[in-house]
């Protein structure tokens, strides 16, 4: 090859290098346009999944509130109590199997797990302590879900 040749050759490289930079390029943002894609639609499907596994748990729990309420359509209390006490015992073990706990309402005011609903003087506790409990709390892994929420004393 001449001179001529190889420096024409040279050209035409540096020439077709853009060209291929471009189509990697595109190619690349189309990859990663694919994956984003591919994530949202994982993501979607394992929500789906878990809520309908968390369905078929409460299914039971159902059932055992209609068969409660049935009871009370016949005024049978005996068997309207004991139904209700099934469907509580029921959702309860559900929601620790699922590993929800509830939030300890004793002792001091802690502003992360509790809410204040009202203040009030009371001459056995001190300044701060939590008198009572309006509606419990509840955490999952260590993050609070629903707050407590207490009566303070001032």
């Amino acid at each position: 090859m001449s001179d001529e040749q190889l420096q024409q050759a040279g050209e035409e490289q540096q020439q077709d290098a853009p060209a291929e930079a471009d189509d990697r390029l595109l190619r690349l943002a189309a990859e990663f346009d694919n994956y984003k894609k591919r994530t949202v639609r994982e993501r979607q499907e394992y929500v789906a999944l878990a809520n309908e596994r968390l369905v078929k748990e409460l299914l039971p729990v159902l059932d055992d509130l209609e068969r409660a309420l049935q009871a009370a359509a016949e005024h049978e209390e005996a068997q309207l109590e004991d139904g209700v006490r099934l469907v509580h015992r029921s959702l309860a073990q559900l929601l620790e199997r699922e590993g929800v706990e509830e939030i300890d309402a004793s002792g001091v005011f802690d502003p992360h797990v509790h809410e204040a609903m009202l203040a009030q003087p009371s001459a056995e506790a001190e300044s701060g302590d939590v008198l009572d409990v309006i509606q419990k709390g509840y955490k999952i892994g260590g993050r609070v879900v629903r707050p407590a929420r207490v009566i303070v004393a001032e």
